[in-house]
């Protein structure tokens, strides 16, 4: 198990492509930069997969039409995103994407796929108001962590990032590094997540990644705008910068951010550093122990 490595966040633009196969140019690209970069793990944002709604010109501008006509392209996205990790030995968390269930609704799907070809799916959790009341995407289940060569990692999902005990169970139950991939369109949304982010850190004594979509795409309502930069986030502690700021990029500048996680520094911290948020968390109410949040949350090994 590779326990200290570079990780890249992307701040990915969203592009109007002419066909499927300028597309995997374009992820075939960012991928490699990554890797030749030498970065074990690329994180995507939430929604980057919806680029793809470009395709369909009879869909492009309705919301729901586009949504629905992206269910033709998971598998070679998904194969797509597979490939490259095999090719580069990079863990990929694929850009998420709505995705229709037995049920008919539509859920928010990211996937992280290794180098061996495995591939771990954590649908989004809560919902925002515009997923509700516009889009009608439906909250997911389960929570899951996933065991890899990289260490125990767990995916919350924009908003789902912004509740500490969603994250909180992920951690309880092994995480030592939270994927957030993020989709804002103000300043406000951004911090928001980069703040959530930051606090889950904080109260996990873990390291947090954050990916954001940037730029305009007009073509698509789904991602008109995007605003936001890419983050790699610890605790303020000892063994991390002051400030728990590994590294983060410049808001609304397409490319890669890097930073380099040590997990050791996450078991250590957890059991030396100056506070024990991680194992204090049962104290916060006083007298009373808070109750543990993990049951349920299943451990997916993709080694």
């Amino acid at each position: 198990m590779i326990r200290r490595y570079k990780v890249a966040a992307a701040q990915y633009p969203v592009e109007q492509l002419a066909d499927f196969a300028a597309w995997q140019a374009k992820l075939a690209r960012w991928v490699g930069e990554a890797a030749d970069a030498g970065a074990k793990l690329a994180v995507f944002p939430e929604y980057a997969g919806m680029e793809l709604t470009a395709l369909d010109a009879a869909t492009v501008g309705d919301l729901h039409a586009s949504i629905a006509a992206l269910g033709a392209w998971v598998a070679r996205i998904d194969a797509a995103h597979a490939e490259l990790a095999a090719k580069t030995g990079m863990h990929i968390l694929a850009g998420s994407l709505p995705v229709r269930g037995e049920d008919g609704r539509f859920r928010n799907h990211a996937r992280l796929f290794t180098p061996g070809g495995r591939m771990g799916l954590q649908q989004k959790i809560v919902m925002t108001r515009f997923e509700r009341e516009a889009w009608d995407i439906a909250g997911g289940s389960p929570i899951r962590v996933f065991r890899t060569e990289l260490g125990m990692i767990g995916v919350a999902i924009c908003y789902d990032s912004e509740f500490p005990l969603l994250v909180r169970a992920q951690a309880e139950a092994g995480a030592e590094l939270i994927l957030v991939p993020s989709a804002t369109d103000t300043l406000h949304g951004w911090h928001r997540v980069r703040t959530g982010a930051r606090a889950r850190a904080l109260e996990n004594q873990c390291y947090v990644v954050q990916s954001p979509v940037v730029g305009a795409a007009e073509w698509t309502p789904a991602l008109d705008v995007s605003r936001g930069a890419a983050g790699v986030f610890g605790p303020a502690d000892i063994g991390f910068p002051e400030d728990g700021v590994v590294a983060e990029g410049v808001v609304d500048a397409a490319g890669w951010v890097f930073g380099e996680v040590d997990l050791d520094a996450v078991a250590a911290v957890r059991g030396g550093g100056a506070v024990f948020g991680f194992a204090h968390w049962g104290e916060q109410l006083g007298s009373g122990a808070v109750p543990g949040v993990s049951d349920g949350v299943e451990v997916v090994d993709l080694r």
